[in-house]
C-alpha cells in the first residue's frame, strides 16, 4: 500500500524562487519620476492640467516628478490613464519584444513606493516580463514593508497575489486578511485595498492587469 505521507518540503526551492530584493538605489527611484516627467511633457500637459486630470494635488505631482516622493502603483496606474500611457511605459518602460525570458539573475528593481508624502518605504517592485511589447499585464516582485498608516489604494484594473515570504496583511474594503506563504488573492483594483507585512518584511508575486 502507497505512503500516505506527504514528501519533505524542500526550503532551498522557495529561496531559489523569492531570490533576494536588494535595496533600490537613486537610479531607480529616480527612474519612475523621470518617466513621468518625460510622459507629461510628451503629451504637453502641464503640472496644473495633469492636477485636474487626476485629482492629485500639484505639489504631490512635483514631489513626484522631484523624486521626493517615490509613488505607489495606484498612483502610477492613475496617472499612465489620465496620460493615456501604458502601464509599463512609467513602471519599468517600454519593451520590444514577443515574449520574456527573465533569469533569476536578470531580475530588476524597477522602481519602489512611498507612504504619503514620501515619510518611509511601502514597497520596492521587481519586473519579471519587462521586455514584452504591448502588454497588458505586470508581473511583479513585490517587497512589501510594514506599514501602520498607510491609505487604501484605489484605480481601475484586477490584480493577483501569490504569497512567498512572510505574513501578508490584505485589506480589501471592510475586510481584513492574514495571507501566509502558498495563500493567494484575486481582486477588483476598483475595490479599495491595501497590502503591508504583518511583521518585517513579506514577499509577494503580483499580477496587475490594466486596460
Amino acid at each position: 500500500m502507497a505512503s500516505l505521507e506527504k514528501p519533505p518540503i524542500n526550503v532551498d526551492y522557495f529561496a531559489d524562487l523569492t531570490g533576494d530584493i536588494d535595496a533600490c538605489d537613486e537610479t531607480c527611484r529616480e527612474q519612475i519620476g523621470d518617466r513621468i516627467k518625460q510622459l507629461r511633457e510628451d503629451k504637453g500637459l502641464s503640472i496644473e492640467e495633469l492636477a485636474r486630470l487626476t485629482n492629485f494635488d500639484e505639489q504631490l505631482l512635483r514631489d513626484i516628478e522631484d523624486n521626493t516622493v517615490s509613488p505607489q502603483l495606484g498612483t502610477i496606474i492613475k496617472l499612465s490613464k489620465a496620460m493615456d500611457s501604458a502601464l509599463q511605459r512609467l513602471i519599468a518602460a517600454e519593451g520590444r519584444m514577443a515574449y520574456s525570458v527573465t533569469r533569476k539573475n536578470e531580475r530588476k528593481i524597477v522602481t519602489r513606493s512611498s507612504t504619503s508624502r514620501g515619510q518611509r518605504p511601502a514597497y520596492t517592485y521587481m519586473s519579471l516580463a519587462p521586455e514584452v511589447k504591448d502588454r497588458h499585464m505586470e508581473v511583479l516582485m513585490v517587497q512589501l514593508e510594514e506599514l501602520v498608516d498607510a491609505e487604501p489604494s484605489v484605480h481601475a484594473g484586477e490584480e493577483f497575489i501569490h504569497v512567498l515570504e512572510g505574513t501578508v496583511l490584505l485589506r480589501i474594503g471592510e475586510e481584513r486578511f492574514e495571507l501566509l506563504p502558498g495563500d493567494s488573492a484575486y481582486y477588483l483594483s476598483s475595490t479599495a485595498h491595501l497590502l503591508s507585512a504583518k511583521e518585517g518584511r513579506a514577499k509577494i508575486l503580483a499580477v496587475i492587469y490594466s486596460q
